[in-house]
Formats: structure tokens, sequence, C-alpha cells
């Protein structure tokens, strides 16, 4: 009899704890997928007409004042105008609190390097040479059809190691597929392994600076990151563009929103003649 009524009671306290969690997880989510829709709607709105929607901005902050403060910065940021440098300045720091991240580009078929990102790397490597201190982070996936083995990190790598980069600076982040992406694993790496960095530079072709110098320092600030993206390398491509739509779409790929983020690439994807990229 004892056992009984004590499970009795113990059924009885699991069920109000349910009571009273259930409405609080569903209340949670509601609010999660509103502060996502403002968020989404402010992002996309910027993209199409250049202008900030405040009445959004506004009723973000009033639901959810951190995430109002921080994607008010990512918005200042994404508004403020990038210079793009063919080379890294000087005054950047001498020592390993200065991370140069260079972005990939697709592989060929065969796993081989395309020019685009063999001329992306000796930018990198005249950066390198520059600050011969500063760490040195390759980012990008599979992407070659025909070779599931080979990454655009790990070519990257390999090539910076025949030019004599030592190999004890390099970082390889081989699991991305998009710029959004890039940002995310990287910063993953540069927490748990270069938690000293506190300068980025961002190495990458001309057109495609701007939104990695916007998705590296909006996931620093999703992130509350002490590391700033402070300058950029890059070499000259002579054709090449992505929109100001398919920023949004990174952008809402940081925020989580796959599905959504997909839809928007699949539509602007517009650099080079790619094939779209996989889902």
């Amino acid at each position: 009899m004892y056992f009984e009524t004590r499970n009795g009671c113990w059924m009885l306290i699991l069920l109000l704890l349910l009571c009273i969690s259930l409405p609080a997880a569903a209340e949670k989510t509601e609010k999660d997928s509103l502060i996502r829709q403002l968020i989404e709607r402010e992002v996309i709105s910027f993209a199409v007409n250049g202008e900030r929607d405040e009445q959004t901005m506004e009723r973000l902050m009033a639901a959810d004042p951190v995430s109002g403060a921080q994607w008010t910065s990512i918005m200042d940021l994404w508004d403020a105008p990038v210079t793009i440098n063919a080379e890294l300045p000087d005054g950047l720091p001498q020592d390993d609190t200065l991370c140069l991240v260079a972005l990939g580009f697709q592989l060929n078929p065969d796993g081989t390097m395309r020019e685009e990102l063999i001329e992306r790397l000796k930018v990198l490597k005249a950066a390198s040479e520059k600050y011969p201190n500063a760490i040195i982070l390759c980012t990008g996936g599979g992407t070659a059809a025909n070779d599931p083995e080979a990454t655009e990190a790990g070519r990257m790598a390999t090539w910076l190691r025949s030019q004599g980069i030592d190999l004890s600076r390099i970082y390889v982040e081989d699991k991305s597929l998009t710029t959004a992406q890039n940002a995310i694993y990287s910063f993953d790496i540069l927490e748990k392994h270069c938690s000293q960095v506190k300068q980025i530079a961002v190495i990458s072709s001309d057109y495609h600076i701007a939104t990695g110098v916007l998705l590296f320092g909006a996931e620093a600030i999703l992130r509350g990151s002490s590391a700033e993206i402070t300058s950029n390398a890059a070499w000259h491509a002579p054709r090449g563009s992505l929109s100001a739509m398919f920023q949004a779409g990174a952008l809402v790929e940081l925020l989580g929103d796959i599905d959504t983020a997909f839809d928007i690439y699949y539509e602007t994807y517009d650099i080079h003649d790619l094939p779209a990229l996989p889902n």
C-alpha cells in the first residue's frame, strides 16, 4: 500500500510539473518564432529596399531586448561601407592574436583547385609573410563532384605547406559549404583552439569580401565574441558578384532557418555560373 501511494504521489507531482512546463515551453517556442520572423523581415526588407525597417526593429527590441541589440549591431555592420584592400595594411598585431581567415572556393570535379582559389591563396601567402606570427585558418568543405575526399580547406592547407608556410600556424575547417557555415565553424575552431585571437582579417576575392566581413562580424556579435573583423585582403577577380539578397539569405542561415536561406540561395546564387549549392 505504501509503495502504491508513494508512486501515486510522484505521478501526481509529474503531471503537475508537465502542466506547468508545457505552456511555458509552448510560449517560448512561440516567442522564438516571432523573434525569427521579425529578424527575417528586417533582413529581407533591407536587402530589397536598402532601407531599415524601424518599426520591425522596435517590435523585435520589445519582444527580446538581447536579440534586438544584437541584430541592430548586425544591421549597422551591413549598412557600413567596406573598404577592400589588395593586401593587408600595416599596423595589425604582430603576434598570434591576429588570425588570417581564408575563404574557400568550389573545387574542380576532380578535386583540384580552381584558378580563383589559387589566386586567393597567393594573397593569403603574402599576408602570412607580412604577419609571420599570425595564425591561418583555411575554411571550406567538400565541393568536388568526383572526389568526396577532397575539401577546399584541405587543398588550401596542402598548397600553403608546399609554399613553406609552417604547419603549426595552419588550422583547417573542412565541413562548411556556405559562407555562413564558414563563419560558424571557424568560430567553433577559434573558441576551442585559439582563444587568444582578438583580430580577424578576411582573405577572399574582392566581390566576396563584403559578404565575408558581414557574416564573420555577425557571427562574432551573436556569440558575444571579443574577436573583431578588422581588416581584409582580396584578389581582384575579373568577374563575379554576390547580391544583397544573397547576403540576406546568409544572415537567415546564421539565424538557423536553413530552409528559407536555401530558398534564397537557389534564387540568387549568381556567381561564376556555378551550380546551385547543395542543401
